[in-house]
């Protein structure tokens, strides 16, 4: 909808009506054109000239503590997320943050197109503020999930061109007192998740990782190490996600939720994780291989008379493993 400009100074009418708490709705009657699926993708399907954009990629949550009223702290939820973002085979950057809070009891994290991903992200943290103003009261944790669903339903043209984006919602829910965790398909598709859960590129590997490491009633801090944890494993056999980088001192980006709201863990609390789980992965290696890489054979040790690299002692080339030549059954 195009409306006439105005130079007298005054705001234009449609902002001075009464009209719905929906931040998203007024922007999509007002001016469509800012929302982030009313744009056409620049440099056509994937986002560039190159055909590649920006993807953010590895996100786990998890839920810690116990819906018992007489338990410490009542149940909260923590997520992380890795700090690498791809560009194709390259790194585009090992600084990104996907994980943000929403509002003061809920958090978002994000996988996908990375631009497009904050850009969601920044607009369901501006339609949850423009809420709370209006109404004067929180929106409800279902709520919110729902919002976040409209909008990525609203971002399917750009899936459809490539430039898709996968969150993971999770928050305190005040009405039942307990946390809560809400995946998403890419149509706009809301589910409620149990326990545990990860998007991303390296998904499947933390995923496996955490259904080893979590148990229920666990606490807030093991489980900061289990998704630290699980992140660890997932850049371990996923390119695209980043491990933690003891060089530049970059960790990973967790946050948890409770009663008390959200809490940022800090890069101190991340750093003594991240050592403790290299320390101890460290001298599981050790234990198995000693001091030398795995596979690589020992150079103390000197070949067997008559043998072949590779080979069995008093083998002979051409000869198959085990094959001393002559009749055999």
């Amino acid at each position: 909808m195009t409306h006439p400009a105005d130079t007298s100074g005054r705001l234009p009418d449609a902002f001075l009506r009464p009209g719905s708490s929906s931040f998203v709705d007024f922007l999509a009657e007002h001016s469509p054109d800012l929302l982030p699926g009313r744009r056409p993708a620049a440099g056509g399907a994937a986002g560039g000239p190159d055909g590649l954009s920006p993807h953010a990629t590895t996100i786990v949550a998890l839920t810690f503590g116990s819906d018992d009223p007489e338990g410490a702290g009542g149940r909260g939820v923590v997520m992380a997320g890795d700090r690498r973002a791809t560009m194709g085979n390259m790194i585009a950057s090992r600084e990104m943050e996907k994980v943000f809070a929403a509002d003061a009891y809920s958090v978002v994290g994000i996988a996908g197109s990375a631009g497009v991903a904050v850009e969601l992200v920044r607009l369901f943290q501006l339609e949850l503020e423009h809420y709370e103003k209006i109404e004067g009261s929180l929106l409800s944790l279902d709520g919110k999930a729902n919002r976040l669903a409209t909008m990525i339903r609203g971002n399917l043209p750009l899936a459809m061109q490539g430039l898709a984006v996968v969150p993971l919602f999770a928050g305190y829910d005040l009405d039942r007192g307990t946390g809560r965790l809400f995946s998403y398909d890419v149509t706009g598709g809301r589910y409620e998740e149990h326990d545990h859960h990860t998007v991303g590129s390296g998904s499947v590997f933390a995923r496996g990782a955490m259904k080893k490491l979590w148990r229920p009633g666990m606490g807030a801090d093991e489980a900061v190490a289990v998704a630290v944890e699980a992140l660890y494993d997932a850049a371990d056999d996923d390119s695209a996600t980043g491990g933690p980088d003891t060089v530049r001192q970059l960790w990973p980006v967790v946050t948890t939720v409770t009663s008390e709201g959200v809490r940022h863990v800090s890069d101190d609390e991340l750093a003594s994780v991240a050592e403790r789980i290299i320390t101890e992965r460290r001298a599981a290696h050790v234990a198995a291989h000693g001091n030398r890489p795995a596979g690589r054979r020992d150079p103390s040790v000197a070949p067997e008379a008559g043998g072949r690299p590779g080979g069995q002692a008093g083998e002979q080339p051409g000869e198959q493993p085990g094959e001393q030549g002559g009749a055999r059954a």
